[in-house]
């Protein structure tokens, strides 16, 4: 059994508009019609592609609307192939089966005084977009940077200078225009600003490193990623021990195999998709035992907690994990 459980859907391809060169936005709907789970900014869904093949796509439309989900996916030539086959072959009225939505991106609250800065590269705009939305309707102050190679490949932002004006700044590296990360800010305890970042990996690693730099509060730096950040060897070179509390089970982890690989050749089911810990679909309570936290999902204070992990990347500290699994 897994510790997570999320809602499967048949979907039905509403639409597939081109939104900007090579982004395509999908609009779906339950195949039986029903409404929708409900989902937060934030929230992404994991698309299967094709039979085996899953993707992670942020949901940038309205969570009001329970009657569709909107994904925006940009083609990637030199991806694996996942983003070129929703491109290529699918159209209104094709079927999907998604999953989800799971949520490791959230808006949080800003205190009496606190605002927002709203950081995105490229398709890093999708997850912003609904966040920008429940600003605006709380009447949070906030701010765009929104930085991309041309503006013919930057979706949605035509509409959102249009709804925000001089809130959003445009950023093309074509025409020699860079955002400075340096700029930002973590603002003052009696203002303080939450950042959101999503965009690239080198744009997220300046980020944090501004975020350090400048001695910005813990909480006040909040990233989603695209791809795996790059981790430094395991803390525990050799096998360690995972007691499967609710299994029942005790099994061995070699160094050169995960956790979740281990636990599924036992014949435990453990929902999971990237494999590589950036999605958080394999989070899994911890029970006892110190993790060697090796994903790109769980924030530094959140790790430290100890209290989950993503089996699929993160490994044990210790001789022995105790998950509830």
């Amino acid at each position: 059994m897994s510790a997570l459980t999320l809602p499967e859907i048949d979907a039905v391809v509403a639409s597939a508009r081109p939104v900007a060169t090579d982004v395509v936005l999908l609009t779906l709907r339950a195949a039986d019609g029903s409404e929708l789970p409900p989902w937060q900014p934030g929230a992404h869904l994991d698309v299967e592609v094709q039979p085996g093949v899953e993707r992670q796509y942020s949901l940038c439309g309205d969570p009001a609307d329970r009657s569709v989900y909107q994904v925006a996916v940009l083609r990637e030539p030199d991806g694996r192939g996942g983003s070129e086959h929703l491109h290529a072959h699918v159209r209104e009225g094709d079927r999907l089966r998604v999953r989800g939505p799971l949520n490791h991106f959230g808006l949080h609250a800003v205190p009496p005084g606190g605002s927002y800065a709203f950081v995105a590269g490229g398709i890093g705009i999708t997850p912003l977009l609904p966040m920008m939305r429940a600003a605006d309707a709380a009447g949070i102050p906030f701010t765009l940077a929104y930085a991309g190679r041309s503006l013919e490949r930057m979706p949605f932002v035509d509409e959102l200078v249009a709804a925000y004006g001089d809130r959003v700044s445009v950023y093309t590296s074509e025409l020699g225009h860079r955002f400075a990360l340096s700029t930002l800010s973590g603002g003052t305890p009696s203002a303080p600003v939450a950042v959101y970042c999503c965009g690239p990996a080198r744009m997220l690693t300046e980020l944090e490193q501004v975020a350090l730099d400048a001695g910005w509060p813990p909480d006040a730096l909040h990233l989603e990623r695209f791809e795996a950040r790059e981790v430094t060897e395991p803390v525990r070179q050799e096998s360690f021990e995972v007691e499967l509390e609710l299994s029942g089970m005790t099994l061995e982890v070699p160094p050169d195999r995960s956790i979740l690989d281990v636990v599924e050749e036992a014949g435990v089911l453990v929902l999971s998709s990237c494999r590589e810990g950036t999605c958080g679909t394999c989070e899994t309570p911890v029970v006892s035992g110190e993790v060697d936290h090796r994903d790109s999902v769980l924030t530094p204070a959140e790790q430290e907690d100890n209290e989950v992990m993503m089996i699929c990347v993160s490994r044990a500290a210790c001789p022995r994990l105790v998950l509830e699994l």
